[in-house]
Parts: C-alpha cells; structure tokens; sequence
C-alpha cells in the first residue's frame, strides 16, 4: 500500500494502491501515518517526497470502505481523528521541507495531502477536486485551513463549493502549484527539487516553517516577536556559523543540520 525509500537524504513516500487510484482505506491511512513517522524522526532523512503510483495521486477516501462503514452504521469510524488529522499535522509540522509530485487526480483527502505539503510540483496530467460536497461532506483532512492559504478564500470557496475539477494549467495560474512538467519529468523534476532542499540548510527551513504556521493565525506583533525568537535558535547553530564563513570567503556553504 505504501513505498518507502531513502537516497540523498530523502524519503520518498509512494502511495501504491494504483488499481483504486491510491484511494486510501483505514490499513492504508496507518501504512501512510507509520511512513510520514518514520520520515520525521530519522536524522538521515532531511526532505520527504509524496507522490502516488499509476494514473492518480490519491483519489481520497476509499468509498467501498467507507460505504461499508455507513451501512454498519459506523458512520465515519473516527477516521478523520484518528488517520487524517495527525497525518495532515505531521505533513505541516515536519521539521523538514515536504514536496509533493501530483502524478494525477488528487481528489477529496487526496487533494488536502498535497495541499498539506510545502511545495507541489504538478504532472500536466494533474487535477485537482475537492470532492466532498458531491457525497453530501464539509471537507477535512485540513483543506479548510490549507487551501484558503493558497489561493484565498473566493477562490477557495468556490472550489469547495462547485466541486468542479482544476487542471494543473489553472492550478498553476492560482498559485496552487509551484510548477508543472511533462508527466514523464515529473518524478525527476520533484527528486531533484526535494534533494536541493535535503542539502539545503534543515534547521532553517524547520524555523520557516513554524513561523509561517504562526504567523497565519497571529498579529504582527506576535509575529515579529516569534521570528525573533526564532532567529535566536538559529543564529545558535553551526550551520548559520559555517554559512556565515563560507558566505565571506565567497564559498558554497554546506549544512549538516547541526
């Protein structure tokens, strides 16, 4: 259900359910949970790349499981609690830089992944859907949070609302993603983006990430004081000390997250 493999310093998570379009079930959402731990706590690792395998990113929740579920009369059997919520937190927390490579449909839960990440490199083949008014759902998996982010929140609305697909040409135009290549480069492109990121200075781009995350829900004020806090830890480290010299003796600098 999912692939997990390292080289430079990346972790590359592969939903590999491609017959159900990486629809994800319960087994599949614990598999995924398990990676993204996995990922986050090996110092070795120091980006992570998401893609899916096949024609689909993730087409989003499994509706066999789900219908099974509802006739049972488990409704929702906690799954948004229990797998989609700590995923999403995990993808937006990571103290390391997230890229996803959006192959194809990215739909419902599917869509909210890939918003969940830090960078999105889309296939041409790509599509966005927020699927969830379709089956009578408010959205989750954070999309509420995520994509009025992006885009803002007309346009978010709008997506939520109509549920009307969007190709990666006009995800591209919104801001939605970073870039759109070939299918056949897409992989490649995203690898190269994610190692440039794992070579990259980790411990800064873990600060950026927090004060992004603060600051969306904060004053100014309160921003400046967290980015100050923030640049304290960072001008502690060595790797802002080893930069600092490399920068002066007009040399590459080189992080080791330490």
């Amino acid at each position: 259900m999912i692939r997990y493999d390292v080289a430079d310093a990346v972790a590359t998570i592969t939903l590999d359910r491609p017959d159900a379009m990486n629809s994800l079930t319960a087994e599949t959402k614990d598999a995924l949970l398990g990676a993204l731990r996995r990922a986050a706590g090996d110092p070795a690792v120091r980006a992570v790349l998401l893609t899916g395998s096949g024609r689909a990113f993730c087409a989003g929740q499994d509706l066999h499981q789900h219908a099974g579920n509802l006739e049972a009369g488990r409704g929702l059997a906690n799954t948004v609690r229990e797998h989609y919520n700590p995923i999403v937190e995990l993808l937006t927390t990571m103290a390391k830089p997230v890229v996803a490579a959006v192959n194809g449909v990215a739909a419902g839960a599917g869509a909210s992944l890939a918003f969940a990440c830090d960078l999105r490199i889309a296939s041409e083949q790509a599509k966005f859907a927020l699927a969830f008014s379709g089956i009578g759902l408010a959205p989750d998996s954070g999309a509420s949070w995520t994509l009025q982010r992006l885009i803002g929140q007309g346009r978010a609305a709008e997506l939520m609302l109509l549920g009307e697909p969007l190709g990666a040409a006009r995800a591209l135009e919104l801001g939605l993603v970073t870039r759109v290549v070939p299918a056949d480069d897409l992989l490649k492109t995203a690898q190269e983006l994610a190692v440039r990121l794992a070579q990259g200075p980790t411990l800064a781009y873990a600060a950026t990430k927090r004060a992004l995350a603060y600051a969306a829900t904060h004053s100014l004020p309160d921003s400046l004081a967290m980015e100050a806090d923030l640049q304290d830890e960072c001008v502690a480290t060595q790797d802002h000390l080893h930069a600092t010299r490399a920068f002066l003796a007009k040399e590459r600098p080189v992080f080791n997250a330490e």
